[in-house]
């Protein structure tokens, strides 16, 4: 009973000072907020690079000090960093506009815990325990929310480093009344996620939304005598399984869903391929200029002139303006069999003057061209992430 005691009160010790570690977390994060806004006034950029690493060089000196190893110590300040370029950026974005309606709602397509919802809650950050977010059936319905200003945001994915680009999303923002106003990238880890007690012997039926099963072929084509059954979404598989209460049925899904729905890992990372991140864009009614002090992107659509050398003429006219390309891809037009519309992200915002003078360059010589947006860039290369 002794060695009990002594264990809870141990016990009871660890959580207060995890508390107060919170606590200074939160207090390092509000000093970060208030030099964003001090560089606002006095920097061209956000992020100073040979501060990170003097921060990390030392951290490595302290935690060799106190004893610690040097580099795990360094990861962890890693995690810290990147969570003080977000403060920074949400100091600077200010993600609740006042023209918005609805701003405390963002919609997205799926259920609770879908890697969509997760998606956005990561892109709110602080911001989103005072935030409705609202499930849609489709990435249409999402849109038109927006539109109708039922909600304030929409959180849509746009490519995945595995399947690619998602087209319907696409489509839409080429159609719709919206505005790319940021973007968000959430590493995508599926699990084989089953009832509390269930094994991997014993699974007999999987459910997933067809893309992830894909993703994961490999994997579930290693489990004996399993059929794999296509589901809406991830997170309603893992709310099938829970509601089902059959230990040889199991599903693809977050951690997370698993979570939500009292369901157990019997796997993790089980994608074919392990780098696979998926990009998300936030949408909203009305447009926002990045602060300038924030990397940007750009995203737009365009036709070219049915004519040789009109592709590369636009690139050309952005090359000469010193506008760094991130992704380009074609889609054919419907009514016009053998002709395109282009997708183009670039580095770079509409308060710079080379972007509007590039733009300006471009609508002379395409006969279709449309702004998606300028945003706060989370990737900055193929595969990276900024601030991470």
């Amino acid at each position: 009973m002794e060695d009990h005691a002594n264990l809870v009160l141990l016990r009871n010790q660890v959580d207060e000072l995890d508390r107060k570690l919170l606590f200074l977390l939160r207090e390092r994060l509000e000093l970060v907020a208030n030099i964003a806004r001090q560089k606002r006034e006095s920097l061209s950029s956000l992020r100073d690079p040979e501060r990170e690493r003097a921060v990390l060089a030392r951290v490595e000196a302290l935690a060799g000090e106190a004893g610690l190893d040097p580099g795990l110590s360094r990861e962890l300040f890693r995690v810290v960093l990147a969570m003080s370029v977000r403060v920074q950026e949400q100091a600077l974005l200010g993600v609740h506009p006042s023209w918005a309606r609805n701003a405390h709602r963002c919609c997205y397509q799926g259920s609770p815990y879908a890697y969509s919802h997760l998606a956005a809650q990561r892109f709110f950050g602080s911001k989103s325990r005072h935030m409705d977010f609202l499930g849609m059936p489709t990435f249409a319905a999402c849109v038109s929310a927006v539109e109708t200003g039922e909600a304030g945001w929409a959180v849509l994915p746009i490519e995945n480093t595995t399947a690619g680009s998602i087209n319907e999303t696409y489509d839409l923002l080429r159609h719709a009344a919206v505005s790319i106003v940021g973007e968000e990238v959430l590493p995508v880890e599926h699990c084989l996620l089953g009832l509390p007690g269930a094994s991997l012997t014993g699974i007999r039926v999987v459910l997933s939304h067809p893309q992830a099963l894909a993703q994961c072929r490999g994997f579930l084509a290693s489990l004996p005598n399993v059929q794999v059954q296509a589901f809406v979404d991830t997170a309603e598989a893992a709310r099938e399984v829970a509601h089902r209460q059959d230990p040889a049925v199991a599903a693809v899904a977050s951690a997370e869903a698993g979570e939500a729905y009292g369901l157990q890992v019997l796997a993790r990372a089980i994608a074919d391929q392990q780098e696979n991140w998926t990009r998300f864009v936030v949408v909203a009614a009305n447009p926002l200029v990045p602060d300038p002090t924030l990397p940007a992107k750009t995203s737009l659509i365009f036709t070219t002139p049915h004519r040789e050398g009109a592709l590369a003429h636009c690139l050309a006219i952005l090359a000469k303006h010193g506008l760094n390309l991130t992704k380009l891809e074609s889609r054919p037009l419907p009514s016009r069999p053998w002709e395109y519309m282009f997708y183009v992200d670039f580095m770079g915002s509409l308060v710079e003057e080379r972007v509007t003078l590039a733009l300006g360059e471009l609508e002379s010589f395409c006969p279709f061209l449309k702004v998606l947006g300028s945003y706060p860039a989370r990737t900055m290369a193929p595969g990276s992430e900024s601030g991470s």
